[in-house]
């Protein structure tokens, strides 16, 4: 680590003020960079975000539409969700894909790893694209009212880029497939 990624911070004590199965809030006494005193909440999260992005090979994917509660508004997005921290990834890619979409492919590639917002907690996220598809019954939770639709793949993009789909997990593996299939980096295996 060179100098300038030091971490400027001094943690002065902890105090965890919310737990559940999900989550856990924890609030930092601490000297600021600049040396002073203050306090920083922190979001720890108990699973690792999953996303999947399923592509067929005539460029369709598929959306999953639901009511998302801290944002008291309808959000289209990828498959995704929760996988627990400690178990392959890819097995809760999979789960995810069949959950929510009944889709079950026999292709995957990580498409990217990353936090969801560092600046407040410390989730971190794999997301994969998933080809090569078959459909099956999809298997919802109980706490999910889900709407799938498929889609062309340039149109999930155009949701993107004009605001209607902003879920960060959807939006990088949106953006970074469209990238690698301008670049013809992305292969379609049966």
């Amino acid at each position: 680590m060179n100098n300038l990624e030091k971490n400027s911070w001094t943690t002065l004590s902890a105090e965890q003020k919310y737990e559940s199965p999900w989550i856990s809030v924890t609030e930092y006494k601490v000297l600021n960079p600049a040396g002073k005193p203050g306090i920083y909440g922190m979001v720890s999260f108990k699973n690792l975000a999953i996303g999947v992005l399923p592509l067929d090979k005539d460029l369709n994917t598929w959306l999953v539409g639901q009511w998302r509660y801290p944002l008291k508004q309808y959000s289209w997005e990828i498959p995704e969700g929760g996988g627990p921290i400690g178990i392959d990834p890819l097995d809760s890619a999979k789960r995810e894909l069949k959950e929510e979409t009944g889709l079950i492919a026999s292709h995957y590639r990580e498409l990217c790893r990353m936090h969801t917002s560092n600046s407040v907690c410390d989730e971190s996220c794999i997301i994969y694209l998933a080809t090569g598809l078959q459909l099956t019954e999809s298997e919802p939770e109980e706490s999910e009212d889900l709407v799938v639709k498929k889609v062309p793949f340039m149109e999930a993009y155009d949701m993107v880029m004009n605001g209607q789909i902003s879920d960060s997990l959807s939006m990088v593996a949106i953006l970074k497939a469209k990238l690698l299939l301008d670049k013809g980096e992305l292969s379609f295996q049966v």
